[in-house]
């Protein structure tokens, strides 16, 4: 059957159309993505804004177009940390529902981490043992770590690239000061979680998913994305400390022309690797293995674990 997919994350709302059986893997057949920059659009208050909802309500009724489009016959519609955590959540998901009929199940931190950890372990398999994930998104950071499919421990925290830009950092390039602020603003955030997967022992193999992560080995030196899914891509701990004081002095129009950097995500991506060096630092991990799979395929996946139970 043709499944659809649409994720209201904090920097885009992205459809994936799949063609997925029970017990097989999920096939891509389209991907539709708009860039709403949803954890930047917060007022002070912390609610999204009108102008923010009716930015929303319309890429939402695209998205539901292109999904009608290629024939999908089911759509599992999920919101992420922007829409979790706005002041005016209810009111925001009231509104889509009303003007597109969309009901927007908004995920907890701690089963966006979930998902994202069974689609990692699904990509990988049991051979890769004890695995340690990472996930830099637009509204928060998500860590997990298991053996199983069911992670042994899962942590969300408030550390997204974009929230953390439009927080901390206003310059472009950014201020020196404002960079040594946030540093020690996300180590300290990330400390106060080592001890949850410590006391599990190490992992036999460290992952990162997300945009953020996949720039990051991109310009240290992986294989582009053009080269297919199944090339092995990796972020080493030294080339990242190299590139962050580099990413730092660029403005994001040179951060864009770098390989594999996209417009939208340049000018977040300063903070999204002082989180990725941060936690690289604090899990002890040397190198890590960039995933294709993350939340949207870990959403598949469950939903097709279900179908073929029922």
């Amino acid at each position: 059957m043709r499944l659809g997919v649409l994720d209201v994350g904090s920097n885009t709302v992205h459809l994936l159309v799949v063609d997925a059986h029970p017990g097989a893997r999920p096939l891509p057949a389209h991907s539709h993505k708009a860039e709403l920059r949803l954890a930047e659009l917060l007022d002070g208050n912390g609610a999204i804004g009108p102008g923010g909802v009716e930015k929303l309500v319309a890429v939402v009724q695209d998205a539901l177009q292109a999904a009608e489009d290629k024939g999908v016959e089911n759509l599992l519609p999920f919101a992420t940390s922007a829409v979790r955590e706005a002041s005016n959540a209810d009111d925001v998901l009231a509104r889509v529902q009303a003007e597109t009929g969309v009901e927007l199940q908004v995920l907890s931190g701690a089963e966006e981490a979930r998902l994202t950890f069974l689609a990692v372990r699904r990509w990988f398999g049991w051979s890769a043992g004890k695995l340690l994930v990472l996930d830099i998104g637009g509204g928060s950071l998500e860590v997990a770590y298991g053996i199983d499919e069911e992670p042994d421990a899962a942590v969300s925290l408030p550390l997204g690239a974009g929230r953390l830009t439009a927080g901390w950092l206003p310059g472009d390039p950014p201020a020196s000061d404002d960079i040594r602020a946030l540093r020690r603003h996300v180590r300290a955030e990330i400390a106060r979680t080592v001890g949850e997967f410590s006391r599990f022992g190490a992992p036999d193999h460290v992952v990162a998913t997300s945009k953020t992560f996949k720039q990051l080995a991109r310009i240290a030196g992986a294989a582009r994305s053009a080269d297919g899914l199944y090339v092995q891509r990796e972020l080493k701990r030294g080339s990242l400390t190299t590139w962050v004081p580099r990413l730092a002095a660029m403005s994001t129009a040179q951060r864009s022309a770098l390989p594999g950097v996209s417009d939208g995500r340049a000018g977040q991506l300063v903070a999204g690797a002082l989180v990725a060096e941060a936690a690289m630092d604090l899990f002890e991990v040397e190198n890590l293995e960039v995933c294709p799979w993350a939340l949207r395929e870990g959403v598949i996946l469950r939903r097709l674990d279900h179908m073929g139970s029922a």
